[in-house]
Protein backbone atom coordinates (compact mmCIF):
# COMPACT_ATOMS: atom_id res chain seq x y z
CA UNK A 1 0.00 0.00 0.00
CA UNK A 2 0.90 4.01 -0.45
CA UNK A 3 2.09 4.98 2.81
CA UNK A 4 3.88 8.24 4.14
CA UNK A 5 6.29 7.90 7.06
CA UNK A 6 9.00 8.93 9.11
CA UNK A 7 12.02 7.14 10.54
CA UNK A 8 13.46 10.41 12.59
CA UNK A 9 11.96 13.60 14.21
CA UNK A 10 12.70 16.98 12.63
CA UNK A 11 10.74 19.39 10.02
CA UNK A 12 8.30 18.15 7.64
CA UNK A 13 10.22 18.43 4.35
CA UNK A 14 13.14 16.64 5.75
CA UNK A 15 11.70 13.65 7.23
CA UNK A 16 8.38 12.66 6.30
CA UNK A 17 8.74 10.07 2.65
CA UNK A 18 6.27 8.53 0.88
CA UNK A 19 6.80 5.40 -0.40
CA UNK A 20 4.82 1.40 -0.63
CA UNK A 21 4.84 -0.56 2.80
CA UNK A 22 2.85 -4.25 3.59
CA UNK A 23 -0.98 -3.52 3.64
CA UNK A 24 -1.77 -4.56 7.16
CA UNK A 25 -4.02 -7.86 7.88
CA UNK A 26 -6.66 -7.37 11.03
CA UNK A 27 -6.13 -9.26 13.83
CA UNK A 28 -8.75 -10.63 16.19
CA UNK A 29 -10.77 -7.89 17.64
CA UNK A 30 -9.30 -4.95 14.44
CA UNK A 31 -11.24 -4.12 11.45
CA UNK A 32 -9.10 -3.30 8.50
CA UNK A 33 -10.23 0.26 6.80
CA UNK A 34 -9.66 1.65 3.19
CA UNK A 35 -9.14 4.97 3.63
CA UNK A 36 -9.98 7.91 1.66
CA UNK A 37 -9.20 10.98 4.19
CA UNK A 38 -6.75 11.79 6.62
CA UNK A 39 -7.02 14.62 9.22
CA UNK A 40 -3.67 16.36 10.58
CA UNK A 41 -3.58 17.68 13.94
CA UNK A 42 -1.27 19.37 16.10
CA UNK A 43 -0.71 16.48 17.92
CA UNK A 44 0.82 14.74 14.82
CA UNK A 45 2.88 17.26 14.40
CA UNK A 46 4.04 17.72 17.90
CA UNK A 47 4.77 13.80 17.87
CA UNK A 48 6.55 14.29 14.85
CA UNK A 49 9.00 17.86 16.24
CA UNK A 50 9.39 15.53 19.62
CA UNK A 51 7.78 18.41 21.32
CA UNK A 52 7.87 18.50 24.92
CA UNK A 53 10.67 15.66 24.69
CA UNK A 54 8.59 12.99 23.06
CA UNK A 55 10.95 10.03 21.74
CA UNK A 56 10.61 8.32 18.18
CA UNK A 57 8.36 5.27 20.07
CA UNK A 58 8.89 2.70 16.84
CA UNK A 59 11.16 2.84 13.91
CA UNK A 60 9.34 4.17 11.54
CA UNK A 61 6.02 6.13 12.45
CA UNK A 62 2.92 6.44 9.57
CA UNK A 63 1.07 9.39 11.59
CA UNK A 64 -2.15 11.15 12.00
CA UNK A 65 -4.92 9.35 14.28
CA UNK A 66 -7.90 10.93 12.25
CA UNK A 67 -9.24 9.73 9.53
CA UNK A 68 -12.35 7.63 7.35
CA UNK A 69 -13.12 5.40 4.77
CA UNK A 70 -15.10 1.98 4.55
CA UNK A 71 -14.23 -1.43 6.29
CA UNK A 72 -13.14 -4.08 4.03
CA UNK A 73 -11.95 -6.67 5.98
CA UNK A 74 -12.63 -7.63 9.81
CA UNK A 75 -10.44 -9.72 12.23
CA UNK A 76 -11.55 -12.99 14.21
CA UNK A 77 -14.57 -11.86 16.64
CA UNK A 78 -15.56 -8.76 14.79
CA UNK A 79 -18.71 -9.44 12.52
CA UNK A 80 -18.76 -9.74 8.97
CA UNK A 81 -21.65 -7.49 8.46
CA UNK A 82 -19.11 -4.30 9.40
CA UNK A 83 -17.52 -5.03 6.37
CA UNK A 84 -18.57 -1.92 3.82
CA UNK A 85 -19.38 0.16 6.20
CA UNK A 86 -18.57 3.85 6.38
CA UNK A 87 -16.28 4.83 9.83
CA UNK A 88 -14.67 8.01 11.04
CA UNK A 89 -11.55 7.04 12.94
CA UNK A 90 -9.80 7.96 16.87
CA UNK A 91 -6.58 7.03 17.51
CA UNK A 92 -4.91 5.59 14.94
CA UNK A 93 -1.63 6.71 15.44
CA UNK A 94 -1.60 6.85 19.44
CA UNK A 95 0.51 3.88 20.94
CA UNK A 96 0.98 2.51 17.37
CA UNK A 97 3.52 2.83 14.87
CA UNK A 98 0.86 2.94 11.43
CA UNK A 99 -2.06 5.91 11.21
CA UNK A 100 -4.10 6.96 8.74
CA UNK A 101 -1.76 8.27 6.24
CA UNK A 102 -2.03 5.05 4.12
CA UNK A 103 -4.11 3.23 1.96
CA UNK A 104 -5.24 1.04 4.62
CA UNK A 105 -5.26 1.07 8.54
CA UNK A 106 -6.10 -2.00 10.73
CA UNK A 107 -7.50 -0.64 14.25
CA UNK A 108 -9.50 -1.99 16.93
CA UNK A 109 -12.99 -1.94 16.05
CA UNK A 110 -14.27 0.83 18.71
CA UNK A 111 -11.87 2.91 17.30
CA UNK A 112 -13.52 2.91 13.79
CA UNK A 113 -17.05 4.76 14.62
CA UNK A 114 -19.68 4.34 12.29
CA UNK A 115 -20.69 6.82 10.08
CA UNK A 116 -23.72 8.23 9.63
CA UNK A 117 -25.10 7.95 6.42
CA UNK A 118 -25.63 11.79 5.72
CA UNK A 119 -21.72 12.80 6.54
CA UNK A 120 -19.30 13.25 3.91
CA UNK A 121 -16.47 10.65 4.61
CA UNK A 122 -14.10 13.91 4.15
CA UNK A 123 -15.98 15.53 7.22
CA UNK A 124 -15.98 12.35 8.92
CA UNK A 125 -11.98 13.02 8.94
CA UNK A 126 -12.30 16.07 11.01
CA UNK A 127 -13.87 14.73 13.70
CA UNK A 128 -11.91 12.45 16.12
CA UNK A 129 -9.56 14.19 18.16
CA UNK A 130 -11.35 18.07 17.38
CA UNK A 131 -15.04 16.47 18.49
CA UNK A 132 -13.95 14.29 21.16
CA UNK A 133 -11.79 17.03 22.79
CA UNK A 134 -14.60 19.40 22.22
CA UNK A 135 -17.27 16.89 23.88
CA UNK A 136 -14.56 16.02 26.70
CA UNK A 137 -14.42 19.67 27.78
CA UNK A 138 -18.32 20.66 27.71
CA UNK A 139 -20.11 17.59 28.80
CA UNK A 140 -17.54 15.98 31.35
CA UNK A 141 -18.94 17.50 34.52
CA UNK A 142 -22.48 17.37 33.84
CA UNK A 143 -24.86 19.20 31.60
CA UNK A 144 -24.67 22.64 30.40
CA UNK A 145 -27.93 23.33 29.43
CA UNK A 146 -28.81 27.28 30.52
CA UNK A 147 -25.26 27.54 31.26
CA UNK A 148 -22.94 30.55 29.59
CA UNK A 149 -20.10 28.95 28.03
CA UNK A 150 -16.53 30.65 26.82
CA UNK A 151 -14.92 29.07 24.46
CA UNK A 152 -11.68 30.58 23.23
CA UNK A 153 -10.31 30.11 20.26
CA UNK A 154 -13.47 29.43 18.30
CA UNK A 155 -12.30 29.18 14.54
CA UNK A 156 -9.94 26.72 15.03
CA UNK A 157 -11.05 22.81 15.20
CA UNK A 158 -11.48 22.22 18.30
CA UNK A 159 -13.71 25.43 19.50
CA UNK A 160 -15.46 25.26 16.30
CA UNK A 161 -16.93 22.13 17.05
CA UNK A 162 -17.41 23.49 21.27
CA UNK A 163 -19.11 26.09 19.89
CA UNK A 164 -21.69 23.49 17.96
CA UNK A 165 -21.75 21.12 20.62
CA UNK A 166 -22.33 23.64 23.34
CA UNK A 167 -25.65 24.95 21.48
CA UNK A 168 -26.80 21.43 20.82
CA UNK A 169 -26.30 20.78 24.66
CA UNK A 170 -28.50 24.01 25.54
CA UNK A 171 -26.08 26.35 27.23
CA UNK A 172 -28.25 29.64 27.13
CA UNK A 173 -25.46 31.52 25.44
CA UNK A 174 -21.86 31.05 23.56
CA UNK A 175 -19.03 33.27 23.71
CA UNK A 176 -16.17 33.00 21.98
CA UNK A 177 -13.36 34.74 20.76
CA UNK A 178 -11.34 34.61 17.24
CA UNK A 179 -8.20 36.99 15.96
CA UNK A 180 -9.59 38.28 12.25
CA UNK A 181 -12.53 39.26 10.46
CA UNK A 182 -12.90 35.57 8.78
CA UNK A 183 -12.46 33.88 11.81
CA UNK A 184 -15.22 35.44 12.87
CA UNK A 185 -17.42 34.61 9.97
CA UNK A 186 -16.45 31.29 10.85
CA UNK A 187 -17.39 31.10 14.64
CA UNK A 188 -20.48 32.62 13.68
CA UNK A 189 -21.28 30.12 11.38
CA UNK A 190 -21.30 27.44 14.01
CA UNK A 191 -23.44 29.46 15.83
CA UNK A 192 -21.88 31.47 18.84
CA UNK A 193 -23.91 33.91 20.33
CA UNK A 194 -20.87 36.90 20.66
CA UNK A 195 -17.87 36.56 18.73
CA UNK A 196 -15.11 39.03 19.89
CA UNK A 197 -11.95 39.33 18.17
CA UNK A 198 -9.21 39.73 20.50
CA UNK A 199 -6.68 41.60 18.76
CA UNK A 200 -9.13 44.92 18.42
CA UNK A 201 -11.44 44.81 21.61
CA UNK A 202 -11.17 44.26 25.48
CA UNK A 203 -12.04 40.56 25.39
CA UNK A 204 -12.77 41.21 29.26
CA UNK A 205 -14.85 44.57 28.74
CA UNK A 206 -16.65 42.70 26.66
CA UNK A 207 -17.67 39.56 28.33
CA UNK A 208 -18.71 41.17 31.83
CA UNK A 209 -20.90 44.07 29.73
CA UNK A 210 -22.57 41.05 27.65
CA UNK A 211 -23.40 39.27 30.92
CA UNK A 212 -23.93 41.95 33.30
CA UNK A 213 -21.14 41.68 35.18
CA UNK A 214 -21.83 37.98 36.17
CA UNK A 215 -18.82 36.38 33.64
CA UNK A 216 -18.89 32.66 32.68
CA UNK A 217 -20.06 29.28 33.87
CA UNK A 218 -17.78 26.95 31.92
CA UNK A 219 -14.39 27.57 29.79
CA UNK A 220 -13.21 25.68 26.98
CA UNK A 221 -9.76 27.09 26.63
CA UNK A 222 -7.05 26.37 23.58
CA UNK A 223 -4.63 29.25 25.53
CA UNK A 224 -4.21 28.31 28.91
CA UNK A 225 -1.49 29.86 30.35
CA UNK A 226 -1.19 33.08 28.33
CA UNK A 227 -5.24 33.54 28.89
CA UNK A 228 -5.43 32.60 32.77
CA UNK A 229 -5.29 36.12 34.21
CA UNK A 230 -8.15 37.15 32.38
CA UNK A 231 -10.11 33.42 32.28
CA UNK A 232 -10.50 33.41 36.60
CA UNK A 233 -11.96 36.96 36.11
CA UNK A 234 -14.32 35.97 33.82
CA UNK A 235 -15.32 32.95 35.47
CA UNK A 236 -18.28 32.59 37.61
CA UNK A 237 -18.10 30.96 41.33
CA UNK A 238 -17.58 27.24 41.41
CA UNK A 239 -17.37 27.92 37.69
CA UNK A 240 -15.33 25.18 35.47
CA UNK A 241 -11.82 26.09 33.18
CA UNK A 242 -11.92 22.76 30.63
CA UNK A 243 -8.12 23.16 29.14
CA UNK A 244 -6.94 21.05 26.14
CA UNK A 245 -3.51 23.62 25.10
CA UNK A 246 -1.04 26.27 26.42
CA UNK A 247 1.09 26.52 23.53
CA UNK A 248 2.05 30.06 24.25
CA UNK A 249 3.22 29.52 28.21
CA UNK A 250 3.39 25.55 28.53
CA UNK A 251 4.43 26.08 31.87
CA UNK A 252 2.52 29.08 33.74
CA UNK A 253 2.06 29.93 37.31
CA UNK A 254 -1.80 29.30 39.02
CA UNK A 255 -3.18 31.74 40.88
CA UNK A 256 -4.14 29.62 43.84
CA UNK A 257 -6.03 32.08 46.06
CA UNK A 258 -8.39 34.09 42.80
CA UNK A 259 -9.30 30.27 42.00
CA UNK A 260 -9.06 28.86 45.26
CA UNK A 261 -12.12 31.31 46.81
CA UNK A 262 -13.68 31.35 43.41
CA UNK A 263 -14.22 27.59 44.41
CA UNK A 264 -13.43 26.83 40.86
CA UNK A 265 -12.63 23.80 39.21
CA UNK A 266 -9.86 23.67 36.58
CA UNK A 267 -10.00 20.14 34.12
CA UNK A 268 -7.44 18.78 32.37
CA UNK A 269 -7.93 17.67 28.33
CA UNK A 270 -6.20 14.94 27.04
CA UNK A 271 -8.16 13.12 24.57
CA UNK A 272 -5.97 10.23 24.23
CA UNK A 273 -6.65 9.09 27.51
CA UNK A 274 -10.30 9.47 28.23
CA UNK A 275 -11.46 6.15 29.65
CA UNK A 276 -12.99 3.99 27.69
CA UNK A 277 -16.53 4.25 29.02
CA UNK A 278 -16.75 8.39 28.77
CA UNK A 279 -14.70 7.74 24.80
CA UNK A 280 -17.80 5.42 23.83
CA UNK A 281 -20.46 7.78 25.69
CA UNK A 282 -18.37 11.08 23.63
CA UNK A 283 -19.05 8.83 20.33
CA UNK A 284 -22.64 7.74 20.87
CA UNK A 285 -23.18 11.89 21.47
CA UNK A 286 -21.35 12.63 18.20
CA UNK A 287 -23.23 10.77 15.97
CA UNK A 288 -26.87 11.66 17.05
CA UNK A 289 -25.63 15.12 16.91
CA UNK A 290 -24.59 14.16 13.46
CA UNK A 291 -27.90 13.07 12.76
CA UNK A 292 -30.09 15.23 14.29
CA UNK A 293 -28.49 18.82 13.61
CA UNK A 294 -27.64 20.75 10.96
CA UNK A 295 -23.28 20.58 11.34
CA UNK A 296 -20.51 22.67 10.12
CA UNK A 297 -16.91 20.76 9.48
CA UNK A 298 -14.03 23.42 8.74
CA UNK A 299 -11.93 21.97 6.29
CA UNK A 300 -8.99 24.85 6.18
CA UNK A 301 -7.31 23.07 3.07
CA UNK A 302 -6.97 19.28 1.22
CA UNK A 303 -3.28 18.34 0.24
CA UNK A 304 -2.98 15.20 -1.72
CA UNK A 305 -1.32 12.26 -0.08
CA UNK A 306 2.03 13.41 -2.03
CA UNK A 307 2.36 16.78 -0.38
CA UNK A 308 1.94 15.36 3.04
CA UNK A 309 4.80 17.40 4.09
CA UNK A 310 3.43 20.57 2.94
CA UNK A 311 -0.12 19.77 5.03
CA UNK A 312 2.05 19.75 7.56
CA UNK A 313 4.00 22.86 7.25
CA UNK A 314 0.54 24.56 6.85
CA UNK A 315 -0.74 23.52 10.04
CA UNK A 316 1.83 24.51 11.78
CA UNK A 317 2.15 27.97 9.95
CA UNK A 318 -1.35 29.02 12.17
CA UNK A 319 -2.82 29.69 8.92
CA UNK A 320 -5.36 27.30 9.18
CA UNK A 321 -8.87 27.87 10.05
CA UNK A 322 -10.08 24.69 10.47
CA UNK A 323 -9.22 21.19 9.61
CA UNK A 324 -6.30 20.48 7.51
CA UNK A 325 -7.24 17.54 5.71
CA UNK A 326 -4.49 14.86 3.36
CA UNK A 327 -6.95 12.95 0.72
CA UNK A 328 -5.52 9.37 0.14
CA UNK A 329 -7.84 8.49 -2.59
CA UNK A 330 -7.18 11.62 -4.20
CA UNK A 331 -10.69 12.49 -3.96
CA UNK A 332 -12.00 16.72 -3.02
Amino acid sequence: MRAAWYEKQGPASEVLQLGNLPTPEPEQGEVRVKLSFSGVNPSDTKRRLGFGGQKMAYPAIVPHSDGSGVIDQVGTGVPKNRIGERVWIYCGQWERAHGTAADYISIRENHAIHLPDNIELMSGACLGIPAVTAHRALFSDGPIKGLTVLVTGGAGAVGNYAIQLAKWGGAERVITTCSSPEKENQAKAAGADLVINYKEEDVSAKIMDATDGQGVDRIVEVAFGVNLPSTVALLKDNGIISAYASDIEPTPILPFYPMMQKNCMLRWVFMYKIPEDDFANACNDLNNWLKKSSTHHMVSKIFPLEEIAEAHKFLESGEATGNVIVSIDGEN
